[in-house]
């Protein structure tokens, strides 16, 4: 089966990587058409074909917003031109859409009466907008309609689509995301975190947005002081407020952390939380789930089903006294934190797993392209 998944803007590098060299193990021919990523080295393909097609001109500037209005003038041309490409598939599978008003317009055609054209797949990495302006939702569902098959990776997002935009049930699929295998398995080559401490340390990773309540856990930490809390990523927001208020225990590391830097940081943690407001699911995450390791989350979204299992404990998200306590419960309570790692390390092998995740994908692909011959 010939697969092209589709990251223009390579917003996600790890996520398409192990997507792709999962389905290419499970026997899929498997390209990837994305653009060059602006802040360090990716994976190397192992078994699919990578073809930076996207943003050739803009990849050339160093500087955002320069980068940023060249990528916007390129990218209905590129659009136009991947759909020449995908006539090549049998299935394309769109990742991300960078600009969504006009890339219904713009996608290749979906399935036909004739079969003569593959079916469109979309994973919904963002289930709905956070804050909607006046018809955007409208716009949302028209998109979504433009694919024959929706992806999300919850069955609260699948909630969210099938509920809140009325979307047909038949065609939005719960697929898990799944774990980053490569990350924790020697692929990347570790490097020691720039940090060191005598001291448990608890982990927030990831790029730094008010969604996902930083604030919110430094008002929670000030009741905490044996342990430190490590606050890595690169800022898309004013830290310097959270800088100010933070206690001496906290440690900022406010940029973009390579693959090679990565593990570092997991390996030394003895709880990874993710105090968001909002999500649906994160690859964070999965990330600490690949070095089984235990993890505190809001309970929105998806994060009750990773809860569920075991490898996981939720407290209400917005109460920063929720927080705390349970920061301190935890932390307090070593037989509980290894029986959540040894439960992260279970999912890790067997449903997060990527083998998992690309079987009921490819069964997926299959699915929607016995459909299509068959209309």
């Amino acid at each position: 089966m010939r697969v092209q998944i589709v990251d223009p803007s390579a917003y996600t590098p790890p996520y398409d990587h192990a997507l792709c060299a999962a389905l290419a193990a499970a026997g899929a021919d498997v390209e990837l058409y994305t653009s060059r990523f602006a802040y360090g080295p990716v994976p190397p393909a192992q078994g699919y074909e990578r073809r930076e097609s996207f943003y050739r001109l803009a990849s050339r500037f160093r500087r955002a917003r320069t980068r940023r209005l060249v990528k916007l003038a390129e990218h209905a041309p590129d659009m136009i031109r991947y759909r020449r490409a995908a006539r090549a598939a049998d299935v394309v599978h769109f990742q991300w859409l960078a600009v969504q008003h006009l890339d219904r317009h713009l996608l290749p055609r979906g399935r036909s009466a004739t079969g003569a054209h593959g079916p469109l797949v979309l994973t919904a990495h963002d289930i709905l907008p956070r804050e909607p302006r006046p018809g955007q939702l409208r716009a949302q569902r028209r998109l979504y309609e433009r694919f024959d098959a929706i992806v999300v990776h919850s069955e609260h997002g699948r909630r969210r689509l099938t509920g809140e935009l009325a979307l047909d049930p038949t065609r939005v699929h719960v697929i898990p995301h799944g774990v980053f295998e490569h990350l924790a398995s020697g692929v990347a080559v570790a490097e020691p975190p720039p940090l060191e401490t005598e001291k448990p340390v608890v982990l927030c990773f990831g790029l730094m947005r008010p969604y996902k309540g930083i604030d919110l856990l430094l008002e929670a930490w000030a009741e905490v002081d044996d342990a430190e809390l490590w606050i890595a990523g690169m800022p898309r927001m004013d830290i310097a407020p959270l800088k100010r208020a933070a206690p001496p225990n906290v440690r900022f590391v406010p940029r973009f952390i390579t693959d090679a830097e990565l593990p570092g940081y997991f390996h030394a943690a003895h709880l990874v939380v993710l105090p968001y407001r909002e999500i649906d699911q994160s690859g964070v995450l999965f990330t600490a789930l690949a070095f089984g390791k235990p993890l505190l989350l809001s309970d929105v979204g998806g994060f009750p089903e990773i809860a569920a299992t075991g490898a996981a404990r939720t407290f209400a998200a917005g109460d920063a006294g929720a927080l705390g306590a349970a920061l301190r419960q935890l932390l307090g309570d070593r037989p509980a934190l290894a029986a959540m790692a040894e439960n992260a390390r279970a999912l890790a092998q067997g449903p997060y797993s990527w083998a998992a995740v690309a079987a009921r994908t490819l069964e997926l692909y299959r699915s929607l392209v016995r459909e299509n011959r068959g209309r």
